[in-house]
């Protein structure tokens, strides 16, 4: 008795089920209803339905048009390969980390390769990704002049392609509308300049990524649109550019240099195109003990950005979050749509969410 006590505490009981209904199916040699498994189960018709609904979906199954269940032949299983921009850069990461799990979920093999920013190791990964005659290719790398020479290497070898934030000839476009978070990322910046230094800028500066091309450039566009859709009068020459790369260090260069250069200017506006960028410009605003006249809004929403944002007074005054978590789920069933022959938009637009320092710091009281 004991020892079938300790035997039973093995068994996983909706597994057990979900097996028992598949050697039924194996048994029948023939489609069989709903009803039927269930009548001859003797499992409640709710389990019944959902593991027949999961079989379907993973492949095992086929569902007739008469709504009849039959067991098929297991499809050989999907490979996609994914090309993360950067395992230094927390988007980067959290795409990923939210691709693995989405792609476990699905049944999906998925092969992770890292760009590391960089547009040669992005080329070399693509040439290895159709050397493994993988079925998909995901693709997130930051340089637009390499983007034909990655899409012809994939496109060449007959694979499709998913492009994440920078489009590529032949690929299906999957990212944020890059104008649109920016637009609203300027007006909260120039709403923050109307209540906190009644309508007085001196200068605004754009932290772009020169190397993404102009459809990732749009999300600076966007924000200079937004400020000057509330604050009219601001000349045009108050707003600048600085490539900040999208990195850290370059963004802290680049800003630092500027302080350097306009030490009587008081009132800061920053847009930068990444969270990362931002920290760059944040490092520069308090090195320059300037933090009192600048106002910081980023694109991400990552972790260490939110963690700023909680302490009282910051310069990052907001970020827009571009909802990495939900990439994975979105990527996967994309890429499954694609390899199996249907009709897909050709831009996937991410929804985004602006996040402020005010409904951090309201979250954590």
């Amino acid at each position: 008795m004991a020892q079938q006590k300790i035997k039973r505490l093995y068994l996983i009981p909706i597994l057990s089920k979900a097996l028992d209904i598949l050697e039924l199916l194996e048994e029948e040699k023939r489609p069989i209803t709903l009803e039927a498994i269930y009548q001859r189960s003797h499992i409640s018709k709710t389990s019944v339905y959902r593991i027949l609904k999961t079989f379907v979906h993973r492949g095992y199954v086929a569902q007739s048009a008469d709504g009849s269940y039959r067991l098929v032949s297991r499809p050989k299983k999907m490979r996609f390969g994914f090309a993360g921009q950067s395992a230094e850069m927390p988007f980067s990461e959290a795409v990923t980390s939210s691709l693995r799990a989405a792609a476990a979920a699905s049944g999906v093999e998925l092969l992770v390769r890292d760009n590391r920013y960089d547009a040669e190791t992005a080329i070399k990964n693509a040439r290895e990704f159709v050397a493994e005659g993988v079925d998909l290719v995901i693709e997130f790398q930051i340089e637009e002049h390499v983007a034909p020479t990655i899409a012809h290497i994939i496109s060449r070898a007959g694979i499709p392609l998913i492009a994440i934030d920078i489009p590529h000839p032949h690929a299906c476009y999957f990212g944020v509308d890059n104008f649109q978070v920016g637009y609203e990322a300027g007006e909260l910046l120039a709403q923050h300049a109307i209540s906190k230094w009644k309508r007085k800028v001196d200068w605004v500066i754009g932290l772009d990524i020169a190397e993404a091309g102009g459809f990732v450039q749009s999300r600076i566009t966007g924000a200079f649109e937004g400020i000057r859709s509330l604050l009219p009068d601001l000349p045009q020459e108050a707003l600048i550019r600085l490539d900040g790369r999208g990195m850290r260090e370059t963004s802290a260069r680049v800003v630092a240099d500027f302080f350097r250069r306009h030490q009587r200017a008081d009132r800061i506006l920053i847009a930068a195109a990444t969270d990362t960028s931002a920290l760059g410009a944040l490092q520069a605003t308090l090195d320059a003990q300037r933090e009192k006249n600048v106002a910081i809004v980023g694109q991400d929403c990552i972790p260490e950005v939110l963690e700023e944002m909680k302490k009282p007074q910051s310069p990052i005054i907001a970020s827009v979050s571009h909802e990495a978590h939900t990439y994975g789920p979105r990527l996967i069933q994309l890429g499954i749509a694609i390899l199996r022959g249907h009709t897909v938009p050709p831009y996937n637009w991410v929804q985004h969410r602006m996040v402020t320092a005010k409904m951090v710091q309201e979250q954590q009281d």
